[in-house]
């Protein structure tokens, strides 16, 4: 029987070996795929498409993002990557609990809710994840460690090193705007839902160029309350 070369071996299981640099390429890609999915989801749901953008620019749900980086963290090692039944708990746990940690932080930062299960079967924590969800999560979190990940690592370390480095900054740079207009034209939107007026330039930049009716149709199922508590209820 032939030996297996150590190149063999690297070429059909990802490197246990995470980096900053693959960690931040799971996560870009993810929140593509991520957006794809919720868009794909609210097709079948309504019959047509409806924006699942977690960010004001660019085809990304974070969400997505953050729970793929937390499953590969977790379960990225070869020895993990061979037990389905554990990827699928795990993932269920890490996808459902990320979930409802994202909801709470949304409601108590923002006073907006993006999403509500309390009227689904086996709803848990207020409605910000259930049973449901958390096995849809698991099953996801099969699919693309066992199915995705492997080739994923793969095509990120085929991407030449410098360019790709470059590429990296470029994106992070651009992230951290987005992310951080993002915030701030949501958190404009819940003062106007308040009823506060403008107190300074930025909230006059905000109100002029993130209205009210622009922001409803890239986050149309966001919700807002005077007083947000810490559930959904």
């Amino acid at each position: 029987m032939a030996k297996t070369s150590s190149t063999e071996v690297q070429q059909t299981q990802p490197q246990s070996r995470m980096t900053l640099y693959k960690i931040f390429w799971v996560f870009i890609i993810a929140c593509v795929v991520g957006y794809v999915v919720e868009m794909i989801i609210s097709f079948t749901q309504y019959g047509h498409f409806e924006s699942r953008q977690g960010l004001l620019y660019g085809p990304f749900n974070q969400v997505y993002g953050f729970g793929a980086v937390l499953m590969v963290l977790f379960l990225h090692r070869a020895s993990l990557l061979k037990h389905t039944v554990w990827i699928f708990f795990a993932s269920a746990l890490i996808g459902g609990g990320f979930e409802a940690i994202s909801s709470l932080a949304q409601q108590t930062v923002f006073g907006s809710v993006s999403w509500d299960y309390s009227s689904q079967p086996f709803s848990i924590l207020g409605g910000r994840t259930s049973l449901v969800l958390m096995v849809d999560w698991g099953l996801l979190g099969v699919v693309f460690m066992k199915g995705i990940y492997p080739y994923l690592m793969r095509i990120v370390e085929w991407i030449p090193r410098k360019p790709g480095h470059v590429l990296s900054i470029l994106l992070a740079i651009f992230f951290t705007f987005n992310i951080i207009i993002s915030a701030g034209a949501v958190h404009r939107w819940s003062e106007r839902v308040q009823g506060i007026a403008p107190e300074n330039p930025i909230d006059v930049f905000m109100d002029k160029h993130y209205p009210n009716d622009l922001l409803k149709t890239v986050y149309p199922n966001m919700t807002f309350g005077k007083n947000p508590q810490l559930t959904n209820k």
